[in-house]
Order: C-alpha cells, then structure tokens, then sequence
C-alpha cells in the first residue's frame, strides 16, 4: 500500500534533529525504518515529517569505559551481534542480535529504534532490562538518563518525550558472570511470542544474584523482580527452577493474540524461562 504524504528531512546533527522535532509536533524520527515504514504504509501510522536520523555520526558506534559500555541509538543489530570485543565483556547481547527478524532487519534495523519503538514483543528491552541499561535522551531541554526499568511504560509506548530522543545505551560493567537468552518466535514476523533474558552473577561458583528480562508476554518487557530475589544460591535444581518461574510469572496478565492465546503465551514464556535459566547455570 501506499502511505500517506510525508515530507523527508536528513538531520545534520542532533541538534538540527531537535530542531526539526521542537517545530512540529507530529514530526517523527526514521533511523532504520522497519517498524515504522511498514506502519506508514498499511496506514496504521502517519506524520507530516520524517526526520532521519539514520547517518548521524553522534548517534553511532560501540565505546568502552573502565564502568560501561555506550551503545549509540542507530548502531544495528548487525554490527551488534558481531562486535568481538562487546561479545568478550557482554555476550548477552550477540545472544539477542543473532535472532532478531532477519538478515535484512538486522542489517538495516538500530537498536534505538527498537527501544524507542517499545514493541512488547521486540528482543532488546528484555535484554536492556536484564543488563540494569540506562538510557540516554537528549532533548531540547538538556540531557537526562533513565534506567531500563523505567523506560518500557506500555504497549510501542516508552518514556521518550516529544522533544526528545535517545542518543545512547549504557551498560555497566563488570557485566553478568553467565547469561542465556532464549526466545519462542513467531513464525512469519520474526518477533517473541515469548522470551527471556537472564544475567547471572557469581561469587566463585556460588550464584549471588541477578536479572531476569522479559518481552512478548505483557504489555510492555519488564524485570522479573520476585522471581530475581529467589536467584541467590541457585544451583539449577528442578525445585529451585520451578519456584523461580512461578515467581516470575505470578501476577502478569498475558497478551492474547491469534497466533497465541494467554494460557499458550504464559506456558511458552514459562518454558523459555526455564530453559534460559537452566542455559546460564551450565555456562562454563
């Protein structure tokens, strides 16, 4: 289909993207596209501006720092998933980057985006949330950081202001001691019917804690955090794994659909959590 008549402005910079933004309010921001282009044209979206933001120098790239990891909002999944120096410190994320949609999403596709985009089935909030991510927005107002937790607020709904966009990821580090991510994903849209990510932290071989991240089952990824307060000792015991999933999962009111409906989303999602958990328990 066809969408709607829109006119096309390449940013020059951030500020010139804030500009853009700050003079009409129903302008949106392109960096990848491949959620909103497929919206505009079924016509399930609109703007009268897209404001691309896609080749801003300031918004690309991995940095290291002795405490984090900044990841700019328009790096791809791609370069992501085959970073080897990110994959040595954090290697949760090549884990997601490798099963997102397709070779073609994952090549054009920018992390940004797809947090931004908040889709409660999209495989970077789960991961964000587990990795305790801050994000960065930069709006005409100045600069703020938010944690990951606060970040997914409802359904393709996050915490970013009209104003505002997000300019980077930041990581801490050290990262999780072993990690796993596993996903159930929808046969024609790439996308998690359920998946959870999980970041374990070890004192010597004693677990002491960690995250647990989840997308596709509710209206927004959110942190396990009853079921991360039982992650202490955990040795990978089928008692200890019940429990946990069980927590996991207690008060979540599942999305329905007609690929899944809630009682089949809430038995995949318990099962991927069972299998993740039982993934980062045996790494090495």
């Amino acid at each position: 289909m066809i969408p709607y008549p829109v006119d096309y402005v390449r940013a020059t910079s951030v500020a010139h993207a804030l500009e853009l933004l700050s003079g009409d309010s129903e302008a949106r921001l392109l960096a990848g596209g491949h959620s909103l282009i497929p919206l505009m044209k079924l016509r399930l979206a609109s703007t009268p501006l897209l404001i691309d933001i896609g080749r801003l120098p300031e918004l690309q790239g991995i940095e290291f720092h002795p405490d984090h990891i900044a990841i700019g909002a328009v790096t791809t999944h791609a370069e992501l998933g085959s970073h080897a120096e990110l994959a040595a410190l954090l290697p949760l994320i090549p884990l997601a980057a490798g099963v997102i949609a397709d070779p073609t999403v994952r090549n054009r596709g920018t992390i940004g985006g797809s947090l931004v985009n908040a889709d409660p089935s999209a495989d970077w909030p789960a991961v964000m949330l587990a990795l305790d991510a801050r994000m960065e927005l930069t709006g005409t107002g100045g600069t703020r950081e938010l944690a990951a937790d606060a970040f997914f607020v409802g359904v393709m709904t996050s915490a970013v202001q009209p104003d505002e966009l997000l300019t980077r990821i930041r990581i801490p580090l050290p990262g999780p001691d072993r990690v796993a991510y596993r996903k159930f994903r929808h046969p024609a849209s790439g996308y998690a019917v359920a998946a959870t990510a999980v970041a374990l932290r070890y004192d010597g071989h004693a677990c002491t804690g960690g995250a647990i991240g989840v997308t596709g089952v509710a209206d927004s990824a959110f942190r396990a955090h009853a079921a991360e307060a039982m992650l202490g000792g955990f040795t990978g015991s089928a008692e200890q794994t019940r429990r946990i999933v069980e927590a996991a999962f207690a008060d979540v009111r599942p999305l329905e659909d007609g690929f899944a409906d809630g009682a089949y989303r809430m038995q995949l999602a318990r099962v991927m959590l069972g299998r993740a958990l039982a993934d980062a328990v045996r790494e090495p």
